[in-house]
């Protein structure tokens, strides 16, 4: 395999940083730079095993900032460039939406606008199933496709949603090289601690509540982050440009039942969950029918929800620091 240099967008936040500890160590060979501003969701410490090797290279740049993405991607000349860089909190999009519509729609146009100029011959958009909206809770036979139409419920997800179009429509327009996935929610190491599964591992440790949204009853499909990682590399690498991929754990999961995992593990009483006002629009289901990325790339999700939540809480068991940085914002400094 020849060398390759990939720029990872984002990839000081979770999935972005597992993404690049999973290239490093699957392509030795490859270079790998990281390029992120460093807003409250990245964290350089996260990166701290990565900036020992020689291949790779960490620029605090906003994806947004046409001439700070130039002047890198011209000493780079990178051959693939993934976008993980994006606001992605539900709630904070609900209370600001307007950093969400500049980062995810404005910075996507930013970076394929460079690479348009630079003649970067591959380009991927990582993207979310909730652009899809939500399904039913009562017809578990539903699935969302890559075909199912866009249907946002918040202004984080129809920023996603309005970030796809906009990268399908330079592949239909200029024949720009870009590639798509949806994936469901992921889950595993440097998760960031405001999101559900680690905010309840950390807060039942320190015997805090454990607040569940609405009656708990939502349902969510869970991706162990190295899976979804394994799907990202195998559509960079394989697939044709133009296509769509949906990558699903088939975990289907209620929030209630996976905080109830999480105090049995833990060895936390249930007493600790505190049901609160429900998020405003808050999706019921989402499911992803991965059958096309499994019957043109071959990929299945490897990893059990059983094991990839023992995994997970052993992880913040054994990385309190990380963790703890977070929550008293020493990690900003």
């Amino acid at each position: 395999m020849s060398k390759k240099t990939i720029i990872v967008t984002g990839g000081a936040g979770f999935i972005g940083s597992n993404f690049v500890y999973y290239m490093l160590n699957k392509y030795p060979e490859y270079r790998i730079v990281c390029v992120d501003c460093l807003t409250y969701a990245g964290n350089l410490h996260t990166l701290n095993k990565a900036l020992e090797n020689p291949n790779f290279r960490f620029s605090k740049t906003n994806i947004c900032d046409k001439e700070g993405i130039t002047k890198l991607f011209k000493e780079e000349n990178p051959d693939i460039v993934v976008n993980f860089a994006a606001e992605s909190h539900v709630d904070r999009s609900i209370t600001g939406p307007e950093i969400f519509v500049k980062t995810n729609i404005s910075g996507t146009q930013n970076l394929m606008d460079v690479c348009r100029e630079l003649n970067i011959p591959r380009y991927h958009q990582v993207s979310t199933d909730e652009v899809y909206g939500d399904l039913p809770l009562d017809r578990p036979d539903l699935f969302f496709t890559e075909t199912t139409p866009l249907h946002a419920s918040s202004p984080y997800s129809a920023s996603k949603a309005g970030a796809d179009m906009l990268v399908m429509a330079y592949y239909r327009t200029y024949k720009f090289p870009a590639t798509i996935s949806r994936c469901s929610n992921n889950y595993g190491p440097y998760h960031f601690p405001e999101k559900l599964i680690p905010l309840m591992i950390i807060n039942a440790l320190n015997d805090k509540p454990l607040p569940v949204y609405g009656d708990g009853k939502n349902v969510r499909d869970w991706l162990y982050v190295e899976d979804h990682c394994r799907a990202i590399d195998l559509i960079i690498h394989n697939s044709k440009i133009g296509e769509i991929y949906n990558v699903g754990g088939h975990n289907e999961m209620s929030n209630i039942d996976i905080v109830k995992l999480i105090c049995k593990k833990l060895d936390k009483p249930e007493s600790l969950i505190e049901f609160v006002e429900d998020r405003k629009g808050h999706d019921r289901r989402y499911a992803i029918d991965p059958t096309k990325i499994h019957n043109e790339l071959g990929w299945l999700p490897e990893t059990k929800f059983k094991d990839g939540i023992e995994k997970t809480i052993e992880w913040y068991l054994d990385n309190k620091t990380w963790w703890e940085e977070i929550l008293s914002g020493e990690y900003q400094k």
